[in-house]
C-alpha cells in the first residue's frame, strides 16, 4: 500500500489538478493538527485531564470556524460534512425568535443534491425557486412563492459548485424575513474563497465542509445565527455539541477543520491572483474552439469556469483531458463518479447540446500560469476530436 501511495504521489507532480471545486489538496497546517490530535488518548467529553485536552482542540476549532464566519461559536455544529449540515438545517419546526415554526420548504432549482432532495420535509411541502439564463435566483419570484402566508424556510446556495456564481443573499433574506420565514445558505462552496459574514448575509442557517479550503474529508459543520431554534437532531443519544448533534466528536478532523479555516482566511487575499489565472484561462478558452464560459456576465466564485461548446460530451472531454495529464470534472463531483447532464445548465435554461457537454475547471491556491497554459494546450489539441460539429449559429447567448 505505501509503494502504491508513493507511486501516487510521484504521479500527481506531472500533473495539473484543476478540479479544486470537487475538494482540496490537504494543507500542512490540517496535517499537523490532525497528527497531534491524534496523539491524544481523551474523550473531550472526559473530565480528566486527558479528556480537557480534547475538549480543548474541539473548542478551539469551533472558535476558528465561527471566526471565518462572523458567528458565536456556541452556534457551530460539526457535522459530518456539508450534506449532513444541509440535511439538518432542512428541518420542519425550525424558527426565528419570536416566529412562528417553519412548515414549508423552499429551495433554488440549481442547489446541491443534498437540498433538492429537501431534507426532512415532505415531498409535498417541498417548492421549487427558479432561475435566470446566469443561473441567480429570481427575487420577485421568491416573492410570489411566498406569499401563501404559511411560515418557510428558504434553501439558496450563496455560490454555485458548478458555474462560480453568487447569489445576492442579502436581498434574498430581507425578503423571506419579511415574510416571516428562516434563510438557510450553503456556503460549502464559497467558504475560503470570499469573505464570509452571517450577520451581513443575514442568513439564519449557514452550510461549510473542510475538504473544500484544504481541511479533511469528513468533516463540516451547521452553524446558526443568534435566535436560531427548532433545530432537530439527526442523530441522538448523548449530549455532545449541545444536543445537537449524538455521538462522541471527530476530534482529528475537528483539529484539522480548525486549522484549514484559520490558513484559509490568512491567505484569502491569495484569490485575488488565482481570479487573475481565471480569467487568463476563460479567454484561452473563448478563443479556442467556440468554447462557451456559462454565468460570465455575473459576480462569480475568482476560480471557477464552466464551459461548453455545441458536440461537446462532457464525460468524453474529462477521459481526454485526464489522458493529457489535467484532472476536470463535469459538474459536480458528487454523483458517484457518474457523469450526467447539468441540472444547473438545465434550470438555467440551456438544451441537451449543453447540458450534456459542460466541463468544470476550478483553480486553487497553488494553481500557476503555467498550470493554465497546460490546461489550454490540451483543450486546443482535443477539441478538434472531441466537437463532432460547431454550428456558429448555435454560439449566440442561447
Amino acid at each position: 500500500m505505501l509503494q502504491v501511495l508513493q507511486g501516487t504521489a510521484k504521479l500527481a507532480k506531472d500533473r495539473v489538478y484543476l478540479d479544486w471545486n470537487a475538494t482540496t489538496p490537504l494543507r500542512p497546517e490540517a496535517r499537523a493538527a490532525m497528527v497531534a490530535a491524534w496523539d491524544l488518548a481523551g474523550n473531550p467529553s472526559s473530565v480528566h485531564t486527558e479528556g480537557r485536552q480534547a475538549r480543548r482542540i474541539v473548542e478551539d476549532a469551533r472558535a476558528a470556524v465561527a471566526g471565518a464566519l462572523g458567528a458565536d461559536s456556541r452556534n457551530v455544529v460539526f457535522t459530518s460534512g456539508g450534506t449532513e449540515a444541509n440535511v439538518l438545517a432542512l428541518t420542519p419546526g425550525l424558527v426565528r425568535k419570536p416566529g412562528v415554526p417553519a412548515r414549508r420548504l423552499i429551495v433554488s432549482a440549481v442547489e446541491h443534491a443534498s437540498v433538492l432532495a429537501g431534507g426532512r420535509f415532505a415531498a409535498g411541502d417541498l417548492q421549487v425557486l427558479g432561475v435566470d439564463r446566469d443561473g441567480v435566483v429570481k427575487p420577485d419570484e421568491l416573492r410570489v412563492l411566498l406569499a401563501g402566508g404559511e411560515p418557510v424556510l428558504v434553501s439558496v446556495m450563496l455560490a454555485n459548485n458548478e458555474t462560480g456564481a453568487l447569489q445576492p443573499i442579502p436581498e434574498l433574506a430581507g425578503i423571506v424575513h419579511d415574510a416571516g420565514g428562516l434563510l438557510h445558505v450553503d456556503a460549502v462552496q464559497a467558504l475560503g474563497k470570499i469573505s464570509i459574514d452571517i450577520k451581513l448575509l443575514q442568513a439564519d442557517l449557514l452550510s461549510i465542509s473542510a475538504h473544500k479550503i484544504g481541511g479533511p474529508k469528513g468533516i463540516g459543520a451547521l452553524v446558526l445565527a443568534n435566535g436560531v431554534a427548532g433545530l432537530d437532531p439527526l442523530l441522538r443519544g448523548g449530549g455532545q455539541e449541545l444536543g445537537r448533534r449524538a455521538g462522541t466528536e471527530n476530534v482529528p478532523g475537528i483539529a484539522g477543520f480548525g486549522a484549514a479555516v484559520t490558513a484559509a482566511m490568512a491567505s484569502l487575499d491569495g484569490m485575488k491572483r488565482v481570479e487573475k489565472l481565471r480569467q487568463r484561462l476563460e479567454a484561452g478558452l473563448r478563443q479556442s474552439s467556440n468554447g462557451l464560459v456559462f454565468a460570465q456576465d455575473v459576480p462569480r466564485l475568482p476560480n471557477t469556469v464552466l464551459f461548453g461548446a455545441p458536440g461537446l460530451r462532457a464525460e468524453t472531454a474529462v477521459i481526454g483531458f485526464d489522458l493529457e495529464g489535467i484532472a476536470v470534472s463535469s459538474g459536480s463531483a458528487c454523483s458517484s463518479g457518474k457523469v450526467q447532464p447539468s441540472h444547473v445548465l438545465e434550470a438555467m435554461g440551456f438544451g441537451p447540446e449543453l447540458t450534456q457537454g459542460a466541463v468544470r475547471l476550478s483553480l486553487g491556491w497553488s494553481t500557476t500560469e503555467a498550470d493554465v497554459d497546460r490546461c489550454l494546450e490540451a483543450w486546443r489539441k482535443l477539441s478538434g476530436t472531441l466537437l463532432k460539429h460547431s454550428d456558429e449559429t448555435q454560439l449566440e447567448r442561447f
